[in-house]
């Protein structure tokens, strides 16, 4: 106990990752332009197929470095790493219906060694530095996701040790259509590297589907990660945990009167822009190692998660520009502490430069979802103010100022200071 406990106040003093190593983006293979991307991410996460490298049939062989559809893993992952991005494989062995996994343990084995063998760090091709055994599994029951999740994990572990093993979606309650318990993971624990969940904002279901600010108190959206950490302290106190999808819908296109969607919401592009930005800086705030934004491009699809984009037809929304500004003003930064944190009026967080430590930054914005300004003034930063900038909406630098505003929007602004 005395030992476990020096860990976990151990783990507590570590530094928080910076944000250029904390923000990800969901991609999907052929589909992604890596050359597009860079400014708004340097992580990413890749939902890899298993029936393109399998098939039709678990037992199948895999022609690795080739997928059996012809794609060059190879080729592909490389190009991604040239670019200077790191790679997580989600590893989407769901899309082979649980009736044809007739010896899970032999077949995930093989599947899980074999593209460790090819991909992991210390293989021909280093290209993968994670991998996730299953996306949303639900449609398996908890046994055979065990079955499968453990044998797999352990050809991984055999070819090559160095490949860091992910969790599929998880949850610390019980098992649904779109995440596994936890509760599976305790026999696995020697085999789990990550942790990982997904959340997102939703304040009603079918038929609508409304997304809220990230900060509404109505919504599991922060409670869950919190609920999955608490989880992870207890059983697995030395892993790390990643948000590994959240996100808002923005359409410019209305639904069909008829249909499923008929009735779906979404927000405006500049509601998405304003929330993706606060929720990393929240996700930031917690005991969150990387926080991955679902999704990169979409076709303006007004439906659920059709438009979930940074870019609408690879052309770049707000939400592109907002992040971009994110990444290229606090990349270096990484989240010191909390400043101000008053429900239904101001936030403001503050971050320090891991290269240079008397840089600082505050992000400080109104916490709400209906264009409020706070009503509380901002505090002054005990230093020499450098610049002050809005998240910006479009293209180009956001206009910096040396004047501290009095009162900030929902729209969050960057205090760059340094101490004196």
């Amino acid at each position: 106990m005395i030992a476990t406990l020096a860990l976990v106040a151990a783990l507590a003093a570590s530094p928080k990752p910076v944000l250029s190593d904390f923000i990800g983006l969901n991609v999907h293979t052929v589909l992604f332009k890596p050359d597009l991307y860079k400014p708004v991410a340097r992580l990413l996460r890749n939902y890899h197929p298993a029936s393109w490298d399998l098939g039709d049939n678990p037992r199948n062989p895999t022609p690795f470095p080739k997928a059996q559809n012809g794609v060059d893993w190879k080729d592909l992952y490389g190009s991604w790493i040239q670019a200077g991005y790191e790679v997580d494989a989600t590893v989407m062995f769901e899309e082979l219906a649980p009736d044809k996994w007739k010896d899970p343990e032999r077949d995930a084995y093989a599947y899980g060694f074999s593209l460790a063998r090819w991909f992991g760090p210390s293989s021909p091709f280093p290209y993968l530095s994670s991998v996730e055994i299953g996306n949303e599994p639900g449609l398996f029951d908890d046994a055979l996701y065990a079955r499968i999740f453990r044998a797999m994990a352990q050809g991984i572990r055999k070819a090559d040790p160095s490949l860091k093993i992910a969790t599929c979606a998880a949850t610390a309650g019980a098992s649904h259509r779109y995440a596994k318990t936890l509760r599976i993971f305790e026999d696995s624990k020697d085999l789990v590297d990550v942790v990982t969940v997904h959340t997102y904002p939703m304040l009603e279901e079918y038929p609508t589907w409304r997304r809220s600010h990230p900060e509404d108190e109505r919504l599991r959206y922060l409670k869950d990660v919190h609920s999955a950490i608490e989880w992870r302290d207890r059983h697995l106190p030395d892993r790390p945990l990643w948000v590994t999808e959240f996100g808002y819908d923005a359409s410019t296109a209305q639904p069909k009167p008829d249909g499923d969607f008929a009735k779906w919401v979404d927000v405006s592009d500049e509601e998405q822009a304003r929330f993706i930005v606060r929720s990393f800086l929240l996700f930031a705030s917690m005991d969150v190692q990387r926080a991955y934004l679902y999704w990169f491009n979409d076709e303006d699809l007004p439906e659920l998660h059709g438009s979930s984009g940074l870019t609408r037809k690879y052309s770049p929304k707000p939400a592109f520009h907002a992040v971009a500004h994110l990444m290229a003003t606090l990349g270096e930064f990484r989240f010191a502490r909390k400043v101000a944190e008053r429900r239904e009026d101001l936030f403001v967080f503050e971050f320090e430069n891991a290269k240079d430590p008397g840089r600082m930054a505050w992000v400080a914005w109104c916490p709400t979802g209906s264009g409020k300004t706070s009503r509380s003034k901002l505090p002054t930063p005990p230093g020499r103010v450098e610049s002050v900038q809005t998240m910006p909406l479009g293209p180009g630098a956001s206009p910096a100022s040396p004047r501290m505003p009095d009162r900030v929007g929902e729209d969050p602004v960057y205090i760059l200071w340094r101490k004196p």
